[in-house]
Formats: C-alpha cells, structure tokens, sequence
C-alpha cells in the first residue's frame, strides 16, 4: 500500500505553521541547510543536477521531497518492514520477540514443512542456485515441465505455463493476450498486478464497482459486439476476504461474448474441492477460461502459475515479454513448490480444515464483542475506522504480542480502514483464542467494539 496514497496529509511539506497542526511536525531546518544538504550530496538527500543544468526540473525532487513515512516513524505508528527472526508459522520470533502471526498468507502451513524444505535443499545439490537465463533461451529445467504438468493435470486443464513471482503471472498473460481494439473489465479491487498487467498490454482498460453486477453488465451492454473482452477479477479478495461473484460473472460472460480470468493467488489451496480454487467453491470449475495463482502462499514457495487451453497458453509462452525477458524460477523455489503441490493433493483435508479454524476464530471475535466483516474464507477483516486509529491499532497489537495488516485507503474509503488477519492451517484453537482476546481488549480500550 503505497504511503503517498495513504494520507491526505501525511507526505505534503507544510507550506504554513497554520496548516502544520494537520500533520506531524517536521523537524526544524533552515532552508539554507537543506539547499546546502542537497548541493552537497549528504547522506539521505538525492544530491544536485549538474551546475549546467540551471532551470531544468529535476525528476529527483519526489525523492527529496518526500517525508512522510519519517513522519509516521516519528509517531512511532510505522506498521510496515518489521524483521522477522524465524520461520513463518503460528507463532513467530520478529524484533526479538515471539507474536502470534495473523499477517500471514501462508495459509496451510507449508513453508516450514519438512518434506518442502528438503525438497529446496535437494533442488540446489543438482541443478545449482539459480538458471542464469529465460526459460525462452537456456533456463529451461525438467522440473519447470514437469511442474507445469502436474498444475495442469491437478486442475484438469490442457495446459499451464511457470512464471518467477505471482505478480509475473498476471503482468505476463495480461499484457500480451490484450491487443487494441480489445477490452480488460476488471473488478476495482483487484489486485495491483492486474492493473499493471492491463496497462502493460494495448488493450482498454474499464473497471466495474467492487462486485457490482449491474455495474459489470453496463459495461459490457457498452461495448462493441466486435471487440474482444475479458472479464478480470480475483477470486478471493485479498483484503475484504470475500469471493468474487463467478456464477454471475460467468453467465454476463455468456451473455456478452466475453473470456473470463480469475486471480486465485489467495483461493489456491484455500477454497474448492482439495483448495483447487474459487471455480471449484461455485462448481464452475469448466467455466473459467484463465486461472492464475501465485507459489508464495499456499504453495510455501516463490512463483506462480496460468492454466488455460493449450493454444491460450502456447500463445503466452511465444508473445509475452514478462516471461520471454525474466530469468526463470529457481530450482529451489520450483521444486519446493512441486513438493508443495505433491503434499495439498495427498491432504485434501488441509484446505477443509483451514476453512473451519477460519470460521473457529469469526465466531470467537463475534463472541467478544466485535463486528468481522462478514464472509466463509480464513481472511477475516475487522472494521477500525480512520487511517490513525488504525495505525494505533496495529501497533498496540503488535506490543501485545499479535502481528496483523493494515488495510489503507486507496483499498477503502478513508472511514473504513480495516485489520485484516488471516488464519493459517498452523494455528490452533488455542492460539486462535488467545489472539481474539488480546485483539477484542484493544478494540474496546479504543471503544472500537461499537462499530
């Protein structure tokens, strides 16, 4: 969430002491301290154009000017880039200190699996660190085919094709499969990949109300019936915690001569049959045209995946420049996610048991006195007002022992911030139990129990 969209004032130098009040304070300095500063290149200031360069804007002065994340430091409120000291898991070490960890989308609970682990360590004995190419040209692995298989058949498609991050699968497919006189619908909140991945490509980008099918068919009923267009949405919403609207989706589908592509980076190994994904939560799962996900959360690894027919895929794999142009997976990160993989398909109960300690700990804060957003995923969002209370909230959480996210505007109105925790396949009920309790103790000493 980037910071300059975060607050209103936050971020913008005070021109006036009167207006100073609405924001933190800066430390003093002259402006002939700060002018020497930058002339001089001191240490934290971007330093100067040339002397030459008399009149000219210095495409720099965002970077020197920009104080607001010191501001928030300096409020001791700064809920980003804490360090962990351990492995993801239930509990963890960060700054020292053992916190539970509800900010975690390592939902089943692989990253410190055994058999995951050593499949990372097996990976770099045979094939070395790294590929030191595309998969186009000389970064070819046997275990990046044969992962690509087994995703394929796991989902009963055609075919799928490996990307080196998850924010890479959808920059991949999206800005190559989207040409001129063609059009990318997306839902608002869709993640920041799919907006790139759009902006990447020729195509039209349009965007619909959060989950608004009367918003989405307006949109459609608009556009030329000659034109291509996909409708574009995540799955499971990665700060609301709630699953786009697919049945619907799929028949305005239908009934517009659209392609659909579904983002389940947080529904795989999460919801549907043996956590295949949202298709398979709906039973729609013969009716999504692409799926793309992501390694980095169920999948305990780094990377991610699209499934699609095969000349969809063989498409993507000859014309899209992210992936032509991307040194391929590591051999660690691809294999530790075929172990994954291997290990979700040989414990279907994993995602069912996910799902239940979700609905465990919603009902434990409902008995508390708070109000989750409602919703059947392990993403339980909780209400918190403004951007302040929210900072406030998060770090006196995060002093009691429990790490959560934040979730800021632009993502919500700026009366809506939300503490979004996600419970892991790691937890227990007891840890669950104890993190309600200290999070409802937090939310009634800011009297935040009453919205």
């Amino acid at each position: 969430m980037q910071f300059s969209k975060i607050f209103k004032c936050f971020g913008k130098r005070p021109e006036k002491s009167s207006t100073a009040s609405e924001c933190v304070k800066e430390a003093p300095a002259s402006a002939e301290s700060s002018n020497a500063n930058v002339a001089s290149g001191a240490s934290g200031n971007v330093g100067a154009l040339s002397q030459d360069a008399v009149g000219f804007k210095d495409i720099f002065e965002k970077c020197e000017k920009y104080v607001m994340a010191d501001q928030v430091k300096a409020k001791g409120l700064y809920p980003y880039f804490h360090t962990l000291n351990s492995r993801q898991s239930a509990r963890v070490m960060m700054e020292g200190k053992p916190r539970i960890m509800l900010g975690s989308n390592n939902y089943l609970g692989l990253t410190d699996n055994i058999d995951v682990i050593q499949a990372g360590k097996d990976a770099i004995d045979k094939y070395g660190t790294g590929c030191s190419g595309s998969r186009y040209l000389n970064g070819n692995l046997d275990i990046h085919v044969e992962l690509e298989r087994k995703i394929a058949e796991f989902l009963g498609r055609d075919d799928a094709i490996i990307f080196s991050t998850g924010y890479g699968s959808n920059l991949s497919v999206l800005s190559c499969i989207g040409g001129r006189d063609d059009y990318y619908v997306i839902d608002r909140e869709s993640h920041a990949s799919i907006y790139d991945g759009c902006r990447l490509s020729f195509a039209k980008m349009l965007r619909y109300k959060h989950s608004d099918m009367d918003d989405l068919e307006r949109i459609l009923k608009s556009l030329p019936a000659n034109s291509g267009k996909i409708i574009v949405t995540d799955g499971l919403f990665s700060m609301g915690g709630d699953y786009a609207n697919l049945p619907d989706i799929v028949c305005l589908a239908k009934k517009y001569g659209a392609r659909t592509l579904v983002d389940d980076a947080h529904a795989f190994g999460v919801a549907g049959d043996g956590g295949k994904g949202t298709a398979w939560h709906f039973g729609l799962e013969k009716e999504i045209d692409i799926i793309t996900a992501t390694f980095s959360k169920s999948l305990a690894s780094l990377g991610g995946f699209a499934v699609a027919n095969s000349k969809v895929i063989d498409y993507i794999r000859h014309n899209s420049k992210p992936f032509i142009f991307t040194a391929s997976p590591t051999p660690s990160a691809t294999f530790a996610a075929m172990t994954a993989l291997e290990h979700i398909k040989a414990h279907p109960e994993l995602p069912e048991r996910l799902n239940k300690l979700g609905l465990y700990f919603r009902n434990k804060l409902v008995s508390l006195g708070l109000n989750p957003k409602s919703g059947s995923s392990p993403i339980v969002p909780l209400p918190s007002k403004d951007t302040e209370t929210t900072l406030m909230v998060s770090k006196m959480l995060y002093d009691e022992g429990v790490y959560v996210n934040c979730v800021f505007p632009p993502a919500v109105a700026e009366n809506d911030c939300l503490i979004r925790t996600s419970v892991t396949a790691k937890h227990d009920e007891s840890i669950l139990d104890e993190a309600a309790e200290i999070i409802a103790r937090v939310f009634k000493k800011l009297g935040l129990d009453k919205i």
